[in-house]
């Protein structure tokens, strides 16, 4: 049985946990870890098996795959930590992979200690088509992503530019450029545009719109792929965690449905 370990108990880490308690995943959560040891404790008394709160050192030493749920930071500071002990790695962070030496770093580590590093879907569907699309060639990506201003609260691009979310009252245009600079104006709101970027060509040329709607019960995320093969678009609306409105319910989903893919031996799906 699969032994996991999870960093980061926020709104995706909780779900994961859950997911594994009441054997969604056929594993065994073996211990957990969360610089506010509050919500691992919190986390632990929802569940029916308890695993242990530990160090990272401790999580990494005694466990066959590490799930990140926790931010970029997180990924810089322990993804390599992982990879080189020989474990696996899964990244929900995906942002973070943007940063082409870290990305470098952690490739290295998996293939010389024979360990994978996973990045779900995340809050967009779509990627299987266009992993299969770049096989040939793919000429245009677009992201589109509308979300509620308690899902944009807090981000840099809105810092920095002294953003008043509460005096927009119509769908409005926040940011248009590519998915490099979207990462950096909202690390928390858009991993999207990563996962994206990493599936497809590159974070130089995926292209992103972000707007806030007032209006927006949802977080919704539009793509539009041109290329070789054709051309594809698609549209998700995603009920926001009631835990945290900047992630999206199906974003923790994802994480379930891949770690559930790792321990079953029928796959489905490029």
């Amino acid at each position: 049985m699969l032994n996991i370990g999870i960093i980061g108990c926020g709104a995706i880490g909780v779900e994961v946990c859950k997911a594994i308690d009441t054997h969604i995943i056929k594993a065994k959560l073996v211990g957990i870890f969360d610089n506010n040891e509050t919500n691992c404790e919190r986390l632990i008394r929802v569940l029916k098996d308890k695993p242990g709160i530990m160090s990272p050192a401790d999580l990494i030493a005694n466990v066959d795959i590490v799930v990140e749920c926790a931010s970029q930071a997180a990924v810089r500071e322990f993804g390599e930590k992982v990879l080189i002990s020989g474990k696996n790695l899964m990244v929900l962070s995906a942002g973070a992979l943007l940063d082409s030496v870290l990305l470098r770093k952690l490739i290295s580590a998996a293939a010389e200690h024979d360990c994978r590093i996973y990045v779900p879907s995340g809050a967009i569907a779509g990627l299987d088509g266009l992993k299969s699309a770049n096989i040939a060639s793919i000429e245009r990506v677009v992201l589109t992503t509308t979300k509620s201003p308690a899902g944009l609260k807090g981000a840099p691009f809105i810092m920095e530019n002294k953003i008043d979310l509460a005096s927009i009252h119509d769908r409005t245009l926040l940011f248009e450029g590519n998915a490099m600079d979207a990462i950096m104006a909202f690390p928390a709101n858009v991993n999207v545009a990563a996962s994206l970027s990493l599936a497809g060509i590159g974070e130089k040329d995926t292209w992103v719109r972000i707007f806030v709607d007032p209006q927006a019960s949802r977080n919704i995320h539009e793509i539009t792929v041109e290329g070789a093969f054709g051309k594809f678009t698609g549209r998700i609306e995603n009920v926001p965690s009631p835990a945290n409105p900047r992630t999206s319910y199906l974003a923790a989903l994802s994480a379930i449905a891949t770690l559930k893919k790792i321990t079953e031996p029928l796959q489905i799906g490029t």
